[in-house]
Parts: structure tokens; C-alpha cells; sequence
């Protein structure tokens, strides 16, 4: 048996010698085929599928609830033109009985705009959580800063709740600045019009961040319309939170209120100026743990003292 296989791969050397018109005697080294260098290190993706398009739905939880109609009509004229350049990920959902797009909602629905009949698809295997998806779902959108502002910070905060994890700790798995992670989270203790004129594009989050840093309602709705009509920017607002009034002649005494004081030797205190309960108590150090973990993930030395509502 030995000896009709060497006989075979003598007959198929010669063959391909004889192809390549080089002589038997010259002994060259036989070349690889093309087929044999295309397979070199690959294989098949079992879980690749090519998926009709009505069998599948989108996600009622994925943290993206927005899409830009125009945005969407130019990734609809691409796909028409060019064609399907990445597959989107999917699972498959017995309640449902369908698939349901764990990533890649906007080229599925961007393809049902362009009256595709299917998509290319990876079909999650198992049977992932509900925390799996959001997690996935905010590495593919948030990191790519498709998310809207609010979208974002909700995202966080459902994540972080889920899977009982601090500020640090999430932006570590999603590996991004904890500063990053503050900051949204801080948009979310702005009052419900506020989170919408920064949603709407009207205000800027780096705005809207140092106008959640404004103790006082009054003036914080103030700066805030002032921001909105594109007379108030980031740095100003803070300025008028971090220095007194020019004009003013002295510094104007504040009322009494809780502070929290940040020492030189790492320390924290936190100072009741006024009678609170326990909601206010508790308030007051969730705002001064926020505060710390964004100045330390700024880099921004101690030794200064930070008001917190």
C-alpha cells in the first residue's frame, strides 16, 4: 500500500513539474498549489449563517433607541452598491421565534431599507444573560460613540447595577477611562429637560457635565439656557462655578453647606453645615465618591476642597 501511494505522489510531482515545464532531472522543490496556500491556517465559521431578513428582530432592549434617518440612508445606498462588508451578530430567541441582533442593528435595519433579502450573520452560541448582551451591545456602540449621550450614561448605570460593579470597575472591563464613566453618569442627575436639550444635540456633554456640578436649581436652569442658546460655553460655566463674580469688590460669602474636603495626606472629610436625614447623608457621599474617582482618574492632585450637593 506503501508503495502505490509514493507511486501517486511520484505521478502528481511529475505532473506538476511537467505543467510548470521543469525538467524531472533538475530535482526542484515542488511548489505549493494555490488552493493549498488559501487554506493554509483557515477554517470554516460554523456559526456563519446567511439569514433572511423577516426572520429577524431587533433587540427591545438594546441601549441604542435612536438612529439617524440620514445616516442610515447612505449605509442603505452602500450596502445597495458595494454590498454586505461586515456581518452582524444575532441569537436565536424560542419565545421570539426568531433571531433577535445582539450587534448590528443599523445595518440590519439600514438593509431592510435597501430591500435586501438576507444578511451575512455570527449566531451567538449558548444561552447569553441579559447582562452578556448590554455588555456586547456597549463595547460595539459606546466605544464606537454611537451611542447618544443619555443612551450612554443609562447604559452604564443598568450595567453597573446588573452586575453590581463601580465606576472603575466598568471602565476597566470596558476599557475606558473611569473619568469617561463619571462624567456620563453625572448627565444623569441633570433634570429631565436638561438630558433632553443634550440628547437633542442643543447642549454639548462636556457642557452639560460642568452644569451638574451647579449646586443651586435657579441658576443651574439659568447657565443651562444660556448654554442651549449657544451663549454659554463649557469653560465659561466653569468659571462662574469655580470664582466669584468679577465686579463684585470681594468675595461673596456663601450660605452654609456641605462640603467635602479633600486633604494633602489622601484624606476625605466630609462637613454637615446644615441639618440633613439619612437620604441627604447618603446623597452627599455617593456625589463625594463620584467626585474623587473623577479627579483621580483625571490625575488632578489633592490638597482642594470640592463642594458637593
Amino acid at each position: 500500500m506503501a508503495t502505490i501511494k509514493t507511486d501517486m505522489l511520484a505521478s502528481v510531482a511529475s505532473s506538476m513539474q511537467d505543467r510548470a515545464g521543469v525538467s524531472p532531472g533538475n530535482n526542484p522543490p515542488v511548489a505549493t498549489s494555490s488552493l493549498a496556500r488559501r487554506s493554509e491556517g483557515w477554517r470554516r465559521l460554523e456559526a456563519a449563517a446567511v439569514i433572511r431578513l423577516d426572520r429577524i428582530i431587533a433587540d427591545p432592549n438594546q441601549p441604542r433607541t435612536e438612529f439617524d434617518p440620514e445616516s442610515l440612508g447612505r449605509l442603505a445606498a452602500s450596502l445597495r452598491e458595494r454590498g454586505q462588508l461586515q456581518p452582524i451578530r444575532v441569537r436565536w430567541d424560542d419565545t421570539a421565534d426568531r433571531y433577535v441582533v445582539v450587534v448590528g442593528e443599523r445595518r440590519w435595519r439600514a438593509a431592510r431599507l435597501a430591500g435586501l433579502e438576507s444578511l451575512a450573520c455570527v449566531v451567538v452560541a449558548g444561552d447569553p444573560t441579559a447582562e452578556d448582551l448590554l455588555e456586547d451591545q456597549l463595547v460595539e456602540n459606546a466605544l464606537r460613540e454611537d451611542l447618544k449621550p443619555i443612551e450612554q450614561a443609562r447604559a452604564y448605570q443598568s450595567l453597573m447595577k446588573s452586575r453590581g460593579l463601580s465606576t472603575r470597575q466598568l471602565a476597566e472591563r470596558l476599557q475606558i477611562g473611569a473619568a469617561t464613566v463619571a462624567k456620563a453618569l453625572a448627565l444623569l442627575t441633570l433634570p429631565g429637560d436638561m438630558q433632553a436639550a443634550v440628547e437633542a444635540g442643543r447642549i454639548a456633554p462636556g457642557t452639560a457635565y460642568e452644569l451638574s456640578k451647579v449646586d443651586d436649581p435657579t441658576e443651574q436652569a439659568a447657565l443651562a439656557r444660556e448654554a442651549a442658546a449657544g451663549r454659554l460655553k463649557r469653560d465659561e460655566i466653569q468659571e462662574r462655578t469655580r470664582s466669584p463674580r468679577k465686579g463684585s469688590g470681594s468675595k461673596p460669602k456663601k450660605p452654609a453647606k456641605d462640603r467635602v474636603f479633600r486633604r494633602p495626606t489622601g484624606r476625605v472629610t466630609v462637613e454637615l453645615k446644615k441639618a440633613a436625614g439619612v437620604e441627604a447623608m447618603l446623597a452627599l457621599l455617593r456625589e463625594t465618591v463620584r467626585t474623587i474617582e473623577i479627579e483621580l482618574a483625571d490625575g488632578r492632585g489633592t490638597g482642594t476642597s470640592q463642594e458637593a450637593a
